[in-house]
């Protein structure tokens, strides 16, 4: 096979296809996110069904193609962890052999004392919740006293919610920058998330502004390979947030998944040489967190329906894999990640081969490398480029 001069890699925010052996061990077992939105009566992907999504290995609850449309594969994670940050990062070369922090009791004292005192504010909450749940609970006490609401989840996360008529968004950033830097060594979460919301109706919603402040990759990744062999990595949604910038040559932020879908689209009409590598955030933000199995059903119809008009835009030496970060099932009896299987669709480079299962989400970012030309071998990956 011939070196490839774009790569596009669309990460399905959370399309698990099916608890990992390791799964009990994160309270996992049984989960499976597709199969779960595929009960909906919102659930039609035939584009995906035609390149192969149901004969992955392990998917016996879909249509089997006969002739599928492109090559595939099951990927099992190996880093410790079923977030966000530890799913992007081992699918571009780089493994998390230990857990990022968590914090199921709140964030200790003196984290929270010294945020206060160099934000100025005192602090409500500091305790596992829901986004949209805090906000009901804590909102009115946060109007009158212009505390921070700040809270987590079973993810690594620091998380701080200001309404944008006590909190105008930039300072809310600069809180995030504070909160960063206090929160390294062994207080080194994944991920500081600004949530700023406002007044709708009577009702506190959480607005579009949302910005991610995550940890520095700490080794090197395929974006960071790819970027120094003088190719373009361009990031859409919230993948220069994920590698805090890192590998990173642009930077094209969305507004939910149609808007993600559509820059892609932009993308591919310009004169792109390298990675291009998208999130579609919808599926676990607005729907997988939430229990939302027809909302998440019908958000992954919306995708089968405009994928099309992606495979349409590639051209001959194109490739674009789609794959997912972990797993979040709606049906399950957590709102948090699920530790699960994810896809690997191969379109643009041959049809229908079933590559099994392998080992390591860094088989995406490893055949990205290897399909334009840059050496780099991420650990705990497998090549595939040989047989699609």
């Amino acid at each position: 096979m011939d070196n490839k001069k774009r790569v596009f890699v669309i990460v399905l925010d959370s399309l698990g296809i099916g608890y990992e052996p390791d799964a009990e061990l994160f309270g996992d077992a049984g989960t499976n996110t597709l199969k779960s939105i595929s009960k909906s009566d919102k659930f039609n992907i035939p584009t995906l069904l035609s390149l192969g999504i149901g004969n992955i290995d392990g998917v016996d609850y879909l249509r089997k193609e006969k002739s599928p449309g492109a090559s595939y594969a099951r990927l099992r994670e190996v880093s410790m962890g079923k977030d966000t940050t530890v799913g992007h990062w081992e699918l571009m070369g780089l493994v998390s052999e230990r857990a990022l922090p968590t914090y199921p009791n709140g964030f200790p004292a003196e984290i929270i004392e010294e945020f206060s005192k160099r934000t100025g504010r005192g602090v409500l909450c500091n305790l596992p919740y829901s986004g949209t749940d805090v906000i009901r609970d804590y909102g009115e006490e946060h109007l009158k006293t212009g505390k921070l609401i700040v809270y987590t989840s079973a993810d690594s996360v620091f998380q701080i919610a200001a309404h944008e008529d006590i909190v105008p968004v930039e300072m809310l950033y600069e809180y995030c920058h504070i909160a960063r830097e206090l929160l390294t060594g062994e207080n080194g979460v994944g991920r500081v998330i600004a949530r700023p919301f406002h007044t709708d109706g009577g009702i506190f919603k959480r607005s579009d502004k949302r910005h991610d402040y995550s940890l520095t990759p700490p080794g090197r990744t395929a974006m960071d390979a790819i970027k120094d062999g003088g190719l373009d990595v361009v990031a859409i949604g919230k993948i220069t947030d994920i590698f805090a910038g890192k590998g990173v040559t642009e930077t094209i932020y969305t507004k939910g998944n149609a808007d993600g879908i559509a820059r892609t689209l932009d993308v591919m009409d310009k004169d792109v040489n390298g990675l291009v590598f998208t999130n579609l955030v919808d599926f676990d933000m607005l729907y997988g967190h939430r229990q939302d199995k027809d909302g998440y059903a019908e958000a992954l119809s919306y995708f089968d329906s405009r994928l099309p008009e992606i495979i349409a835009k590639l051209r001959d030496d194109d490739l674009l894999i789609i794959t997912a970060d972990h797993g979040c099932d709606p049906s399950d009896e957590s709102t948090d990640h699920t530790r699960e299987y994810v896809p690997m669709i191969i379109a643009g480079a041959g049809k229908g081969v079933n590559l099994g299962t392998l080992r390591g989400f860094g088989a995406v970012g490893r055949l990205a490398c290897e399909a334009l030309g840059i050496d780099f071998i991420p650990d705990d990956s497998e090549s595939v480029i040989d047989r699609i």
